[in-house]
């Protein structure tokens, strides 16, 4: 799909070079970050596996941090998984040393500014969409378990929603891995061990207008949570 998309390849270059300014500063490498992975979007898209964007502590929020939307255009938030690779993960890796290759994983929070008005090029050189990551604590987790990882979301004033299985609007988190690990060529770069990935939104992204507070938990295990202001 990307080396032969030219939307996505031209996409891709001008996302480095944005990323390449970004890390030219103080900021620090973190990882990436999967967006337009599901069914609908990629239909809507014209692609057939999520793309890439990058993530960098210039963006990284603490867990429970207060953020302002003021300004935005149409703001969102989206309830994650997060995993960090143990080993390096090359191109063209099958689906077993992307498990392999994933050593912790964790709840996340993805903040963006949404705007449909954009081709799939625009997208991907505005490092689609993404505004801001809080990423709770990541833990200790097998890639064959990933399967079995679930989420919940918790809005405040809300029913909360408990058992978000990310696979189903998203599909094997695996293979999303391996679709950004083919992607990154086009960007010079590759996925290296401790790199970070947030896989992408258990449900559609959530509209925020200001005051809401949401807490994302990791079934079972760590939470992390952010006040819209």
């Amino acid at each position: 799909m990307t080396t032969e998309d030219r939307r996505i390849v031209a996409g891709l270059a001008a996302q480095e070079r944005l990323r390449t300014a970004v890390l030219s500063g103080d900021a620090r490498r973190i990882g990436w970050k999967a967006g337009l992975g599901t069914a609908a979007a990629m239909e809507r898209q014209g692609t057939s596996a999520p793309v890439s964007g990058f993530l960098t502590d210039q963006t990284l929020e603490p867990d429970g941090a207060t953020i302002s939307i003021d300004g935005w255009a149409d703001a969102a938030l989206e309830p994650e998984i997060a995993v960090r690779l143990g080993a390096d993960l090359a191109p063209g890796a099958s689906r077993e040393e992307a498990l392999a290759a994933i050593a912790e994983a964790g709840p996340a929070i993805e903040l963006v500014d949404l705007d449909p008005s954009l081709d799939l090029e625009a997208i991907l050189a505005g490092n689609v969409f993404h505004r801001h990551v809080l990423l709770g604590e990541l833990r200790p987790l097998a890639g064959a378990d990933l399967a079995a990882a679930r989420l919940e979301l918790r809005i405040d004033g809300q029913e909360p929603r408990l058992g978000l299985d990310p696979s189903e609007p998203l599909g094997d988190l695996a293979d999303v891995v391996r679709a950004l690990a083919d992607q990154l060529p086009a960007t010079g770069d590759v996925m290296l061990a401790g790199d970070v990935i947030i896989t992408g939104s258990a449900v559609p992204a959530l509209p925020l207008r200001g005051g809401e507070r949401i807490t994302v938990t990791l079934a079972d295990g760590p939470s992390v949570s952010v006040a819209i202001a």
